[in-house]
């Protein structure tokens, strides 16, 4: 089972570079982040097409969540539970077996110390989700936009300054309160050090310093961990002509074993 995830940056934009990734990948689910447009206007006939059935959740000109799946699935939710806030930022679908939540985490740094405030409170939700999922024995990944450098090997010396919101310390403890869940980052666990980023600014010659950050991650629940074979950024797509300043997480899975 191959799951990605994508801050696509806009996916009318960028639905031709979409495509083509998708044709040369051929995932099982995809997770994008920023789609940037209405659900009405989310182009899902063109991805149908290509094989992969829809669920939307989108605002105009901001934010907004899709998943893409092959085959069959049921969408759970359309939004974080106990995340009081109107902006696309989740939406949960369930597929082979594995709930499949697909985040949009606040950036934090603009709105002052209240917009600081509301990325905490989904990491807070997003938590309580997790507990949730872990106390009922449901299979779940979640993956997306976390906008948070979890270590300071996430972040290339002098790409942020100490107080941005993606390295702030209650970031990164809200961060590792989620994992102590018993998560597993599945990045880190089969790549533990080195660096990894999957987002370079379109700014100052951020990709050609090779000036990143690791922001988009997937967190596996224990019994997804134990089917990992492997995680990595495809960062090809980056090097694409227009591209997302993010770049495509791609997590693999052991088949499921069969059940007696």
């Amino acid at each position: 089972m191959k799951i990605a995830s994508w801050n696509v940056n806009s996916v009318r934009q960028r639905q031709d570079l979409i495509l083509d990734w998708l044709k040369r990948h051929e995932p099982d689910v995809l997770m994008m982040q920023e789609i940037k447009c209405e659900t009405a206007q989310f182009p899902a006939e063109i991805f149908q097409d290509a094989g992969y059935k829809c669920a939307v959740v989108g605002q105009k000109s901001y934010n907004g969540v899709a998943t893409l799946v092959r085959g069959e699935f049921e969408t759970t939710t359309d939004h974080l539970p106990g995340f009081e806030n109107p902006a696309a930022r989740y939406v949960e679908v369930r597929t082979q077996g594995v709930t499949l939540g697909n985040l949009y985490l606040p950036n934090g740094n603009s709105g002052g110390e209240e917009g600081y405030a509301t990325k905490l409170a989904f990491f807070d939700a997003l938590a309580s989700r997790a507990q949730s999922f872990m106390q009922s024995e449901t299979d779940f990944v979640l993956a997306g936009d976390y906008n948070v450098c979890p270590t300071a090997e996430d972040c290339a010396p002098g790409a942020l300054g100490p107080d941005d919101a993606l390295v702030r310390p209650e970031s990164r403890a809200a961060w590792r309160r989620l994992v102590w869940l018993g998560l597993t980052d599945a990045l880190r666990a089969v790549h533990p050090t080195g660096t990894a980023y999957t987002f370079w600014d379109y700014q100052a010659g951020a990709w050609q310093r090779d000036c990143g950050l690791r922001i988009d991650h997937a967190l596996l629940s224990p019994r997804v961990a134990e089917r990992l074979i492997d995680a990595q950024p495809d960062k090809e797509e980056r090097a694409m002509e227009r591209p997302s300043d993010h770049v495509p997480l791609i997590v693999t899975l052991k088949d499921p074993a069969p059940t007696a």
